[in-house]
This record gives C-alpha cells, structure tokens and sequence, in this order.
C-alpha cells in the first residue's frame, strides 16, 4: 500500500488505520512525484492519495501513473482522498482513471470500505483515446433505452437468409 499526502498527520492516521486491518507494508510519499519513484522501487498493489499536494498534485499524479509511457503500474487501483468533493473535483478525478474517492475527515469504515471495493469487485479497464483506466460505469442498467457508444454494447442482431 502506498500513501500519498503532503501532511504528516494524514499520512500517520491512515497508516494506523491500515496496520489495524492488517496492512503490513505502508510506504509513504509526500507528493505525486515522489509517489511515482516509490513505485518504481517497491511493488505497490493499491494508492491511496490526497487530491491537493505540490507540487504534484493527486490528478496529475494519476494522469501520470494511468498514461506515461514509463509509468511504473498504469493498472494500479488508486483511491483519492479529499476534503474537496465537490462534484467537479469527484467527475475531475473519475476521468483521469480514480478508482474510488473518498471524503475527509477520513473514518476507518471508509477505508475499508474502499478497499474491499478495489480488492473484492475490481472493474476493467478501458481504453480509448481520452481516457484509461477504471471503467467509468459502476453497474449495468438493463432498462437503459439511451443510445450505445461502445460497440459491445450494442444489442447482437442476427440475419435471417
């Protein structure tokens, strides 16, 4: 697990927080781009990472780890935590491919919650030319009549001779 906030205290609490459930290896970073050297000297299975950080803040940290070219692991789940979630800043960090947001004042409940969500229910990743990362579409709707963008989410007709 790697936490990424330029506050101490954050860092400190969420750390404790991961230790109680069992998390052995926390490694930290004060901004994205220390971030980014971390995980291309230790394993990372998921990110935990503040939104407002300089001078790398936690958007262009995850634009970076989705989209480099020498990104050290593109696929890596990423959770943003923020006190700024207002709707611009959630649907902001959801296009540069977060996988889960969650607001502070940060709960132990809520970051359970989280990462069981990236761990137990993974979504696939899509690509296209604006975007990767984590598909965007939480559940499907079958009573959905709106039209199809993707092609293989358009109902299969068949030909009859």
């Amino acid at each position: 697990m790697l936490l990424v906030d330029d506050n101490h205290h954050m860092r400190v609490l969420l750390t404790e927080i991961l230790r109680a459930i069992g998390v052995r290896q926390v490694f930290e970073a004060n901004d994205g781009a220390e971030a980014l050297q971390m995980m291309r000297s230790h394993q990372i299975d998921i990110v935990m990472t503040d939104l407002a950080m300089q001078p790398l803040d936690g958007i262009d940290f995850v634009r970076l780890l989705r989209n480099s070219q020498d990104s050290p692991n593109p696929m890596a789940p990423v959770i943003m935590i923020t006190g700024h979630s207002t709707m611009r800043r959630v649907a902001e960090a959801r296009d540069v491919g977060v996988t889960e947001f969650l607001s502070k004042p940060v709960t132990a409940r809520g970051v359970i919650e989280r990462i069981s969500r990236v761990v137990e229910h993974p979504r696939p990743f899509v690509r296209s030319s604006e975007y990767f990362g984590p598909d965007r579409r939480r559940r499907d709707d079958a009573s959905y009549q709106g039209p199809y963008r993707r092609s293989t989410d358009r109902p299969r007709t068949t030909e009859i001779d």
